[in-house]
């Protein structure tokens, strides 16, 4: 492909998202196909010649977009938001096109320095603790992933409770690992891949009003570990947690951290977002005594997957948890010790020049424009939860601090079970469920891009008049 049929190419694609975009609200927001129609539709095998873009697009017409569920449809309110946004598409496209391989400060110095000093805006605008930034000890870097971030701080907390010794010593089955039974499942996941085993983690109950991590079950599961000679190495503490967005108290948990040289990372991957706005910022309340932070802009802050903005205070303790140095990579600039080696702060070698997306964002909507995309969701989460509030027949089942109302019918699961599924099948909005004290709760998580108030309105009428629609089965009689 010569520059000139790139640009001629490249300017239908850009043709097709655009009105990919447009058409959105009346598309099914989910695929209305059974499983296997995509496969069927392929062929058989890969074309003997080149085909030109038309044909490729027509394709994707008629077989990909039907096939998909549509995250940035405005009647998308399920799981959370996964946004992304012209600009994050334009930096994308620069990035692929640019092509840098950004392992090392020598192989792309722009893409090294860009994403240090774009991690240290993101620190300012959340009003992030000072020992976060690259001025100091510590500093960010751009995971994948909350899920990365999470394996990545684990892998450090366990290279500091043995004393420096871990990727030495290997895997030991003493360490222990504590979040409450509300955190995400990459918790687990993340003691699995370092050799702990699910046993490794210790999951600590919640306040049944809150949902939150509760401060004297934590201190009690350390002591006990401790008294029966196991190593407490991490508690990863939730800022927005994915059931309900609950948020674990950090200034009553950060001090029982900080007594017994616990390493504590805090996950904020949907609600960290949220601290761009001031008055949104109470979930890092204690935050000053984390070792370790992320959140994901992928998620609620208008750019594209992949993305999670993670920091640490002590970038030294990371880099000695993780780096690895064959001949190979030997360069001046990495001999100096004057650059960072992003390659050494995360657990694959290559790395993308992810942060040309997040710079395309933050330019284009600045501050202000991104604080209005989050206080519009908010305000829209909060009117539909009155809403339900003020019919009798549901029940709020959460507080909704940020952009997640999770609520139910009152009573027995089985219609809202029904409920959910009608609502799904209509294909003009999706909603997800989760369970909360054992009850099934739905799910409508406000933060596509196109959501207006007017699509918050319509997926109120649609499940306000499918619950009138629904019945009770008769109850069964032994």
């Amino acid at each position: 492909m010569t520059p000139e049929e790139f640009r001629r190419a490249g300017y239908a694609v850009v043709d097709w998202i655009a009105d990919y975009w447009a058409t959105l609200p009346q598309r099914p927001v989910t695929s209305q196909d059974p499983p296997g129609t995509v496969a069927a539709g392929l062929s058989a095998g890969p074309p003997a010649r080149g085909e030109p873009v038309e044909a490729v697009l027509a394709d994707l017409d008629k077989l990909v977009a039907p096939g998909l569920t549509h995250w940035q449809h405005p009647g998308f309110f399920g799981y959370f938001p996964a946004n992304t946004s012209g600009p994050s598409v334009l930096g994308d496209l620069v990035s692929a096109g640019l092509g840098v391989q950004g392992m090392l400060w020598a192989t792309g110095p722009a893409c090294t320095e860009l994403e240090t000093v774009l991690l240290d805006w993101l620190a300012d605008l959340l009003d992030l603790p000072a020992r976060f930034r690259s001025t100091g000890r510590g500093g960010g870097v751009i995971q994948d992933s909350a899920s990365s971030a999470t394996l990545v701080a684990t892998l450090v907390a366990l290279h500091r409770a043995a004393g420096g010794r871990w990727r030495q010593a290997g895997v030991d089955r003493r360490y222990r690992v504590y979040a409450s039974t509300e955190a995400h499942s990459s918790v687990e996941k993340a003691a699995r891949i370092a050799g702990l085993g699910a046993e490794g983690v210790r999951l600590i109950e919640v306040d049944p009003a809150t949902r939150a991590m509760s401060p004297a079950a934590l201190r009690a599961a350390i002591e006990a570990d401790r008294a029966a000679g196991l190593v407490p190495a991490l508690v990863v503490a939730t800022v927005g947690t994915t059931s309900t967005t609950a948020v674990d108290p950090l200034p009553e948990l950060g001090p029982i951290c900080a007594e017994h040289g616990v390493f504590l990372h805090v996950d904020a991957a949907y609600a960290g977002a949220a601290a761009v706005c001031p008055e949104l910022r109470f979930g890092h309340a204690g935050l000053e005594y984390a070792d370790s932070y992320c959140f994901d802009p992928h998620k609620w802050l208008l750019t594209g997957f992949d993305c999670d903005a993670f920091w640490v205070a002590d970038a030294g303790e990371l880099v000695e948890a993780l780096t690895v140095l064959p001949e190979y990579l030997r360069n001046a600039a990495t001999e100096s010790g004057a650059v960072i080696d992003y390659r050494d702060w995360q657990v694959p070698l290559g790395r993308r020049f992810r942060a040309l997306k997040l710079w395309f964002v933050l330019r284009w909507y600045g501050v202000e424009g991104l604080r209005e995309h989050i206080r519009g969701g908010v305000a829209l989460a909060a009117g539909f939860a009155d809403r339900v509030r003020a019919d009798e027949r549901f029940e709020l089942v959460a507080d909704h601090p940020y952009a997640l109302v999770c609520f139910r019918l009152r009573g027995p699961d089985g219609p809202n079970e029904r409920l959910l599924a009608a609502v799904n099948a209509t294909g003009r909005i999706y909603l997800t469920h989760t369970r909360v004290a054992g009850r099934h709760t739905l799910r409508l998580a406000v933060g596509a891009p196109q959501t207006t108030q007017a699509h918050v309105d319509e997926a109120w009428q649609l499940i306000s008049h499918t619950a009138t629609t629904l019945s009770p089965p008769p109850s069964r009689r032994s």
